[in-house]
């Protein structure tokens, strides 16, 4: 202690280095809003192009859960293609959604993880058209009733028409596929489903004696079919639905001979007295704040959430031209990221304001204030280095960590301090008891006496903070992605804060009393 306050200025000048250097791992370390969580299972949520059959995605759905079900890892495997009978399931028969339960871990292959078998299963299931997404099934039900999205990134295109949003989709979805980190990326086709469009000639449904209205009921009825009555089973409830059957309508040359009867009893073809094509149309009409939208499913690997939306945000800028009416908001994971960073940049400086607040309160020292202040920095260096050589995300959970460590070093910063000053004044009184002034060398020793007497403290706070997180930094468990991520601030952090504690604070301290102490006898000097 003593050769270290012997240089203090060398020691300011190390600290402000190891917090320069420190700007290395936060440059380099990504942000996201909470690590994903290993919930145990997984849920395969794969989209294809709209106008699918509804045997064709029987048979997509058949063949991806056979494939899935062949893993050693999986225990069981149940799919799902369209919609339920929810208001709150808008699900086109386009996208399936397969439940994977897994195997306990010990029944797992040696070296396996869920991220390899999720990349694993990637693989098998790669069909042309289909484009594939693996998320955490509790996690994805949550975003999809916050956001709507069940990707981490979304984007979505508001605009007046539906072609234009269809055209734009396509071209981000071009764009986004080539930015590094992009697993899977599919843009809806919002008027890519396939419609019976039966437009009704008035002219020639005249010459029959027929209006509109008598063709809409043989259109709606006989081929959309109307409910006639209901059936009752016990309790439950069943309508019971009267159309033609499946070989009258089931392609638009069938349709043209449909039989309707005239006022006179005669029956006219329905190809007769309309006009039967096959045209384009949305499947699923999506609206926005009065806009109506498409959305673009973004799934990523190997990337950072916050750095990701960052260069498929700049290379979007670049190659699409958006014309004027139509916007893109970026959505998913980074939405939520966006509001935590928002929220936190107006909580942190409220939180300094009150901490700086009650640290002048306390010593009633403007300077002391700042030198806790000040050196609080310090603190936040190994904090970051493990975050680095951890390969962890800045995130929320990791913000908590660092509030947690911020605040155990502040606390130890004022015990610190008044024990220098406790020292300090025992010096005064003995110098005062013989009618002597205090010298330089009075305020080296007060400062090396308060220092050694907190060297113990702070060696067993520490200890005790380190031996209560190490179990939770490398546990395994269920949960612990996120609180590994709150505990490794705080054990990167306090070696640095050991380092502040027992020497830059002391070697500040000194600075500063040396300083009042030569402006003192200047004053003197001077009367």
């Amino acid at each position: 202690m003593d050769s270290t306050l012997r240089h203090p200025k060398t020691v300011l000048w190390i600290s402000a280095a190891l917090i320069v250097v420190s700007v290395y791992p936060v440059m380099k370390i990504g942000s996201e809003f909470m690590p994903d969580m290993d919930e145990g299972d997984i849920l395969y949520m794969p989209t294809t192009l709209p106008g699918l059959s509804a045997g064709k995605a029987q048979q997509i759905l058949q063949q991806t859960d056979r494939i899935l079900k062949t893993f050693p890892e999986v225990k069981s495997v149940f799919g799902k293609a369209g919609r339920a009978e929810s208001a709150t399931d808008p699900a086109p028969l386009s996208m399936f959604e397969t439940t994977i339960q897994l195997q306990p871990k010990s029944a797992w292959r040696a070296g396996m993880t869920t991220a390899t078998l999720i990349q694993e299963m990637n693989q098998a299931v790669k069909f042309p058209g289909l484009s594939n997404v693996f998320v955490m099934p509790i996690k994805t039900r949550i975003d999809m009733l916050s956001t709507g999205l069940r990707t981490p990134v979304g984007i979505k295109i508001l605009g007046p028409e539906l072609s234009m949003i269809e055209s734009l989709g396509r071209e981000i979805e071009n764009v986004i596929r080539a930015v590094p980190g992009t697993a899977s990326v599919y843009s809806e086709r919002v008027t890519g489903a396939r419609y019976i469009d039966i437009r009704i000639d008035r002219v020639r449904a005249a010459r029959f004696g027929l209006n509109v209205a008598d063709i809409d009921d043989v259109v709606g009825g006989a081929i959309g079919g109307m409910n006639v009555t209901e059936t009752v089973e016990g309790r439950e409830r069943y309508p019971v639905n009267l159309r033609y059957p499946i070989d009258y309508r089931d392609s638009p040359e069938r349709l043209r001979v449909l039989p309707i009867i005239t006022a006179s009893g005669l029956p006219v073809a329905l190809g007769e007295v309309a006009d039967i094509r096959v045209g384009d149309g949305p499947d699923m009409i999506r609206s926005e704040n009065a806009r109506l939208s498409g959305w673009t499913y973004v799934d990523v690997s190997g990337r950072d959430i916050g750095s990701y939306v960052n260069d498929a945000q700049r290379a979007v800028m670049q190659k699409v031209k958006l014309p004027p009416g139509y916007s893109l908001l970026w959505s998913g994971q980074f939405e939520y990221l966006q509001r935590a960073i928002e929220r936190l940049s107006l909580i942190l400086p409220l939180t300094l304001a009150i901490i700086l607040l009650l640290l002048y309160l306390n010593f009633r020292n403007a300077m002391e204030v700042l030198i806790i202040i000040g050196t609080l920095p310090l603190a936040f260096v190994g904090g970051f280095w493990l975050l680095y050589l951890l390969g962890y995300n800045l995130s929320v959970a990791v913000a908590v960590g660092f509030i947690a460590l911020g605040g155990v070093a502040v606390e130890i910063g004022v015990v610190m301090l008044t024990y220098l000053d406790q020292a300090l004044k025992r010096r005064e009184v003995e110098r005062s008891g013989k009618h002597q002034a205090l010298i330089a060398d009075d305020i080296h020793h007060a400062v090396i006496e308060g220092a050694l007497l907190r060297i113990r403290p702070v060696t067993m706070t520490k200890v005790a903070i380190l031996a209560a997180l190490l179990p939770i930094l490398w546990n395994h468990g269920t949960g612990s992605e996120a609180m590994s991520r709150i505990a490794a601030p705080m054990v990167g952090g306090m070696l640095s804060v050991a380092v502040l504690t027992l020497a830059v604070i002391p070697a500040a301290y000194l600075l500063w009393k040396q300083r009042t102490l030569l402006k003192r006898k200047g004053s003197i000097n001077d009367a």
